[in-house]
């Protein structure tokens, strides 16, 4: 058994190869969460969705967003509309009353479906009305993500990080604004002071992701910040990984990253934007995989391969590594 920590794209691109290596039927994958938003009503959970539409067979590889060949007519409406009506299409928040009321939710989470700032498919809009329906219903969102994996016949177990909301912020030089209004409105320009997960001090783990952590971990390719970041920031999720082995891919080879924010966000956060800072990140790490064109000297056991991952076989080649990994620390 092996649990992998999910969050962008670093790991679905990983499990997208891993089965010859990790059998799916005793691999769970623990989502980040901080990334959510409720748009127009409905709750959107991006790192969840990948890796549910990745095991539904149905993502869109080349975005690694969303599902693939999937129309977008009510998305294309909602902007054309708020065009017409001179109200724009940028991120709207709800009021701040808004933001805590109705559901449990933290704050800085809610926008209005005007202009509809981010991208959403009509089919892919059918997930995220069910999931806002049974969560309405009483549903836990590890129920709920487990009815959705059934329906999708996803292979692996797949779980939220937590049923309570964590929300991550990023404070910039103009104010407070939510990750994706940071990453997908403003394509990740505005300059970052400080990154906060709000609502971790109070957010707790279910029993499903606490015996998952009891397994051997596995941390893809991902941004440490706000990929990982969220995952860590709950007291009991952090100490649990201080208790498992846990092996790390470097989303890095030395000081250059493979794709995403991560070093600006990682200066904001306090690290050196490298391999050496994601160790820094990851002090409950016992191993490390590593690009053979990383170089860089750490105090744990390291195994280095080819980590570019542009093909299943590719994502192969980095879980056998991350399979040695996990041999030499488990």
């Amino acid at each position: 058994m092996v649990t992998f920590l999910s969050g962008g794209t670093g790991t679905p691109k990983l499990l997208s190869g891993a089965a010859d290596v990790f059998a799916p039927t005793e691999t769970t994958v623990v989502a980040n969460t901080g990334d959510d938003i409720e748009l127009g009503g409905f709750l959107v959970c991006p790192d969840l969705d990948t890796v549910l539409f990745l095991g539904g067979e149905c993502l869109d590889t080349e975005t690694w967003w969303g599902i693939a060949d999937d129309t977008a007519e009510t998305h294309h409406e909602l902007k054309q509309l708020a065009d017409a009506a001179g109200l724009g299409t940028g991120p709207r928040y709800l009021s701040e009353d808004a933001q805590i009321n109705g559901r449990y939710l933290s704050q800085w989470r809610r926008f209005s479906g005007v202009g509809e700032f981010m991208h959403i498919g009509d089919r892919d809009r059918a997930i995220h009305l069910t999931r806002t329906g049974l969560l309405d219903e009483g549903h836990t969102l590890t129920e709920v993500t487990q009815i959705l994996s059934d329906a999708l016949s996803v292979p692996w177990t797949l779980l939220p990080m937590s049923d309570d909301p964590v929300t991550t912020l990023i404070e910039t030089p103009n104010g407070t604004i939510h990750f994706q209004e940071f990453w997908v409105a403003n394509n990740g320009e505005p300059a970052i002071e400080a990154v906060e997960f709000r609502g971790a001090e109070r957010a707790e783990i279910t029993q499903e992701v606490r015996e998952a952590l009891s397994q051997p971990v596995v941390i893809g390719p991902s941004n440490p910040v706000t990929s990982i970041g969220p995952m860590v920031a709950i007291e009991e999720f952090r100490a649990a990984l201080a208790n498992t082995p846990v092996v790390a891919v470097s989303p890095f080879v030395e000081d250059t990253v493979f794709s995403g924010p991560a070093p600006k966000l990682m200066r904001a956060a306090g690290y050196e934007p490298s391999t050496a800072g994601v160790a820094a990140a990851y002090p409950f790490a016992d191993a490390f995989v590593l690009d053979d064109d990383d170089g860089t000297q750490l105090d744990r056991p390291v195994v280095r391969t080819d980590t570019k991952m542009d093909t299943d076989a590719d994502a192969r080649r980095v879980a056998r590594a991350i399979e040695k990994a996990l041999n030499m620390v488990s």
